[in-house]
């Protein structure tokens, strides 16, 4: 006889991890290859990169933002990304905000990188995931991870090809959390969000975000028995109670399970639910302020779907109303409609947080102790750099591909050019001599007697250095002769500010 608990048949957890294996091996097998490899020649890809698929880019459920704004958001977002650590202390509304509005496609892989905390850790573990890569893995989670790498996003272009270069990542990204973390091992719904992840970043960025994910924003959910999920489970239905009344009366009338219909839901972070310009919206906006979006966006299609008597006339039973959940009307996934409802929903973290406090309690009262204890949840991209803080270094923005490109010839001899230049510069020029004006006539001056003896010269040293104060005075009496000399008509080169080794003209004294 099955168990009751809370008015509702008890849901046997022994198979769930698995994800609804029969509903997914129904849903991939639209995708496989020997369907696919027939086509994919004659057909485009969307935006995304689905060829098609009920995730593929649709105009009514996407959207679409101007050139010239995306531009401006671009700016704006590497100009956060270049100071990230105090923005994200002083300015994270701005930031909460800019995520609200949808994170810049050029940048969204870089972006979710840093909203998560996985370039932190990646900087901090350098080498640690080529480690895990190089290791063979546990064969009992090889052979399961293997079993799912064509049922996730099969008509996505980066995973349709078995053996291509997104399963092969996938295999890698998959095969290397269960190595770091034996414990947990591997689970079903773990590869959409590896998947997602890939879309946007290399292998090693998508291990890290996974590692976040699992760790600080979704702890527990992945781990055996999912007692996570299902505590999660109930806090849904606690909180639908205060945001749908009627929803939650009819769900509660039909005795229907939250792990019934949620479970997807949570798990793969509504990656397999909503169309693909929604998903990456919940994203930015789960990425930046935790979990409660995820139960916003629950809350929000359960009242949309059963929110009002006339909607309820249409399923009367548990297998009527699990089918209207399995088949949400699109007008309530739509991009602009859902990210405005997600918006309005009063849930904060702190209402989760309490509610969540209160289902533990009840857990111990009915199953006793949990078996599986996670680390306490994270909610938001600024508590994870908080509870963490990163070193300047680790927040360095660094290329993404490097080229060793030769200098042209012609531009290696202008760098050792202008490195001579530099060492000239560097080298300390001797002090400036004094000029003293010549007191000998010249041979060439005409009116200078060639037989009248030389003037003795004066007692002041021709050679001798002058500072820069008495520079000036200097250059004033270079014009005239010094009046202890004979007066002597100027010559042609005692007028010339040049010294005399410079000049055309070769003299001795």
């Amino acid at each position: 006889m099955a168990k009751t608990e809370n008015g509702r048949p008890s849901v046997d957890m022994g198979s769930i991890r698995t994800l609804n294996s029969s509903h997914l091996e129904d849903e991939s097998s639209l995708g496989s290859d020997s369907e696919i490899n027939g086509f994919t020649s004659e057909r485009q890809t969307d935006r995304y990169g689905f060829i098609g698929g009920a995730q593929q880019y649709s105009e009514e459920s996407a959207q679409d933002v101007p050139p010239e704004v995306l531009r401006q958001r671009e700016v704006k977002w590497l100009d956060m990304l270049s100071h990230w650590d105090k923005w994200m202390i002083k300015r994270f509304n701005k930031v909460r905000l800019r995520c609200q509005k949808g994170i810049p496609p050029a940048l969204r892989g870089r972006a979710w990188l840093y909203l998560s905390g996985g370039k932190v850790k990646r900087e901090q573990n350098q080498g640690k995931f080529q480690e895990l890569d190089s290791q063979p893995g546990d064969p009992k989670w090889i052979d399961v991870i293997e079993k799912d790498l064509h049922r996730q996003f099969p008509f996505h272009e980066m995973f349709v090809s078995r053996g291509g270069h997104g399963q092969q990542d996938l295999f890698r990204v998959l095969k290397a959390y269960t190595l770091y973390r034996p414990e947990e091992g591997y689970c079903q719904a773990q590869a959409p969000i590896a998947a997602v992840l890939l879309m946007h970043m290399p292998a090693e960025d998508a291990f890290w975000g996974l590692v976040q994910i699992c760790e600080k924003y979704l702890p527990g959910y992945y781990s055996p028995g999912l007692e996570a999920i299902q505590l999660d489970g109930e806090i849904l239905f606690a909180l639908l109670r205060r945001s749908s009344p009627i929803a939650f009366r009819h769900l509660e009338k039909h005795k229907i399970d939250p792990i019934l219909y949620m479970t997807e839901w949570f798990m793969c972070a509504f990656s397999r639910t909503l169309p693909w310009a929604s998903v990456l919206r919940v994203w930015d906006m789960f990425l930046c302020d935790g979990v409660k979006i995820i139960f916003r966006v629950g809350l929000v299609l359960l009242k949309c779907t059963l929110g009002t008597r006339e909607k309820l006339k249409t399923c009367q039973g548990l297998y009527e109303t699990m089918e209207l959940l399995r088949a949400i009307d699109p007008r309530y996934m739509q991009e602009g409609f859902l990210v405005r409802e997600i918006l309005e929903v009063p849930v904060t973290a702190r209402d989760i947080e309490r509610e969540h406090h209160s289902q533990v309690k009840r857990w111990k009262k009915n199953r006793g102790e949990m078996n599986f204890k996670p680390a306490p949840r994270m909610h938001g991209a600024r508590l994870i750099m908080l509870a963490e803080p990163p070193r300047r270094q680790d927040l360095r923005q660094n290329p993404t591909i490097l080229l060793a490109v030769p200098e042209p010839p012609q531009q290696q001899n202008k760098g050792k050019e202008e490195r001579k230049s530099k060492k000239k510069k560097s080298i300390k020029k001797p002090p400036v001599m004094e000029e003293v004006p010549n007191p000998y006539p010249l041979h060439t001056d005409p009116s200078s007697p060639s037989s009248d003896p030389p003037a003795p010269l004066p007692d002041s040293n021709p050679m001798l250095e002058t500072s820069p104060e008495t520079k000036k005075d200097s250059n004033h009496q270079q014009g005239a002769p010094s009046p202890d000399l004979p007066a002597a008509k100027e010559s042609a080169l005692q007028q010339s500010t040049q010294s005399l080794c410079s000049s055309e003209q070769d003299t001795y004294l």
